[in-house]
């Protein structure tokens, strides 16, 4: 029962190994770059799923007790929400720590550039365009987002005037 209560690493100690994990993964995943969010392959899901249980003992150090557990998640609950508010308040420190939008295709033309920095195959930009029910024909640009959504702006529909124009033009043609 004293394990279970009683802290076995003193609460500063706990504080500090908390926010160096925490700020450590947030550093990796900003260099990782946006295809780790994306969650695009099983490859990418299990590494983030194994970060977990490799920086558990970093965090928790020889510590197993309740209060220590619970500490530990304030810490990191606390943290994520000052960093957050700060990239609220602070446009340049949310750039800094998020990062900005990648365009990967535009007007007609996949980015090769940037699909390559991304990681990414063309044929991995056109999955995940059909994953919203698009292809890469209905779409004029495709931004993979800091947080690891695809943004798809789609290509403008043609109204009932711009039919009736190109009708025309048509039959101007032929006649």
């Amino acid at each position: 029962m004293h394990d279970l209560v009683h802290l076995g690493l003193p609460w500063w100690d706990k504080a500090i190994r908390t926010l160096a994990v925490y700020l450590g993964l947030l550093l990796l995943l900003r260099v990782a770059g946006k295809r780790q969010l994306a969650q695009l392959n099983t490859l990418d899901l299990v590494v983030l799923l194994l970060l977990s249980n490799v920086v558990q003992n970093a965090i928790i150090g020889n510590e197993t007790s309740l209060p220590g557990g619970l500490l530990g998640a304030a810490i990191l609950i606390t943290g994520n929400y000052l960093l957050v508010r700060l990239a609220f308040r602070n446009r340049w420190f949310a750039r800094m720590l998020n990062g900005t939008a990648t365009t990967l295709y535009e007007n007609g033309h996949v980015q090769h550039r940037n699909l390559e920095h991304e990681l990414m195959t063309r044929q991995e930009l056109v999955s995940a365009l059909r994953r919203e029910g698009m292809e890469l024909d209905d779409v004029e640009r495709v931004d993979l987002e800091p947080e690891g959504t695809f943004n798809a702006q789609p290509k403008p529909k043609s109204d009932i005037e711009d039919v009736m124009a190109a009708l025309q033009r048509i039959e101007q043609r032929l006649g």
